[in-house]
């Protein structure tokens, strides 16, 4: 039986069983629905609670063990001489038999004892999916009997139902919590592990990139150099470009609209402006390969100045058109919630428009404004598609806009591009780079917090 067919039936189970609940609720009060200690739909929520959730807490624990129990039946199964084989070799045994239940190709003419084999898995699989569907079933009546048993004016369902929805908050919060720790743990580890193979003063102070390295003792190649001095600077380099563009253009355009802009030009303008987040970053790639590189060579051509085809101007500028509306969208909503009190007041002292937005409603409205700021530059420090294509990938330590170089990111999805070994410098360097990155955004967040709690309670 297919799974959405269990949970849709599981799913009208519940609703039959809410609609219960509140039947009996009504019907317990005798008509009177005041001396119920709560609304007649917390009962009904009470019984569908009872209905649903233990079935479904078992539909996700089959759904998790389920293929390492197949699998161990699947194996005990197979003949002795085939059960003895590597894990390697076994592993393509079974591949092949999923493939044939499946009705796939196998990579071999299969024998007759693979495909007993994968009548068995087929076996299996449909006799998992009816046991799980009784089971379910049965926990759902047994849940709809005892909750509508319970039921009574006494009964306190609304704070059982709050105290249940009370348990998914704090679980919800805590998977948030603990895949934020696995992230950084999983980044710790194995930048431990590259740290081992490379000195971290190399890493930190280096001046050169070339992670290339000789995968055998036997084997010729490069011993590698992991200096990440040049990435930073270019990543560095990149987002300053970016954010000179965007800074100003958005804040000046949140500004206009803000305050400025009669209500149907800002109705016209805003969502065109907003528009700019929704093109993929693709999308802007191509416009800075195509268009802006070769536009700003011609232009230093005709100048007398040498600008490469792949420029840290070229990508900076379109990364800074594209995070315009970012810290446009965020300014114009803090900027609108300044309360009108202060412009009045400010203006009712004698202070003109410009004087009123420079000197009370910009300082009112800085934690929001440099909140829109730290995200367009988080947006532009993980930036890459643009990069690759209009920056590309010369690891050069330069603070020259005219120069091609690349970016942290950029790096990161060049180490971790086809099959890799995770025991190689030049693999696990990839997540010495993300744990850097995540320190320096990290401080970032620091001094944009402290920038925040300083003017606000100035201004609060």
């Amino acid at each position: 039986m297919p799974l959405s067919i269990i949970l849709g039936t599981l799913v009208i189970l519940t609703l039959i069983g809410f609609y219960m609940g509140r039947s009996r609720a009504v019907a317990s009060s005798s008509g009177d629905i005041r001396i119920l200690h709560s609304l007649p739909g917390y009962y009904g929520y009470f019984v569908a609670i009872w209905c649903g959730v233990p079935a479904l807490l078992v539909a996700a624990g089959w759904l998790a063990f389920e293929p390492q129990i197949v699998q161990g039946l699947l194996i005990s199964s197979l003949p002795e001489d085939v059960q003895k084989l590597s894990d390697n070799r076994l592993k393509l045994v079974l591949n092949d038999i999923m493939n044939i239940a499946a009705g796939g190709i196998a990579s071999k003419k299969p024998d007759p004892e693979i495909l007993k084999a994968a009548e068995y898995y087929n076996s299996l699989k449909s006799t998992g999916s009816v046991a799980l569907a009784g089971v379910m079933f049965a926990l759902a009546v047994a849940g709809i009997t005892y909750a509508r048993s319970k039921i009574n004016p006494d009964l306190r369902a609304r704070n059982n139902v709050e105290k249940f929805i009370m348990v998914i908050l704090i679980a919800s919060s805590t998977i948030a919590i603990l895949t934020t720790v696995g992230i950084v743990f999983s980044l710790l580890f194995e930048s431990l592990r590259f740290f081992q193979k490379v000195a971290p003063v190399d890493f930190l102070f280096g001046l050169e990139w070339s992670p290339q390295t000789a995968l055998r003792s036997d084997q010729v190649g490069s011993t590698g150099l992991f200096g990440a001095v040049p990435l930073f600077v270019g990543t560095l380099l990149i987002s300053f470009i970016a954010m000179c563009v965007a800074a100003p253009v958005g804040l000046l355009s949140a500004i206009y609209m803000a305050e400025y802009a009669p209500y149907k030009v800002r109705a016209a303008l805003k969502p065109m402006l907003e528009i700019l987040a929704g093109i993929p970053t693709v999308v802007y790639g191509f416009f800075a390969a195509l268009t802006v590189a070769p536009f700003f060579r011609d232009l230093g051509a005709s100048g007398g100045i040498m600008i490469s085809s792949e420029s840290a101007l070229a990508a900076g500028v379109v990364m800074g058109i594209m995070i315009i509306p970012f810290v446009s969208s965020i300014a114009d909503d803090v900027i609108t919630a300044v309360p009108q009190a202060m412009r009045e007041g400010s203006l009712g002292l004698g202070a003109t428009k410009s004087e009123t937005i420079k000197r009370v409603i910009l300082p009112a409205a800085l934690p929001g404004i440099v909140g829109g700021l730290l995200l367009a530059v988080s947006r532009a420090i993980g930036e890459t598609m643009i990069v690759v294509m209009a920056a590309g990938l010369a690891a050069k330590l330069s603070v020259n806009p005219l120069e091609a170089v690349t970016t942290v990111t950029v790096q990161i999805v060049t180490l971790l591009v086809g099959d890799q070994e995770f025991d190689s410098a030049k693999t696990l360097a990839a997540f010495a780079l993300g744990l850097l990155l995540f320190c320096v955004t990290l401080v970032l967040n620091i001094i944009a917090l402290t920038v925040v709690n300083k003017y606000r309670e100035q201004y609060e």
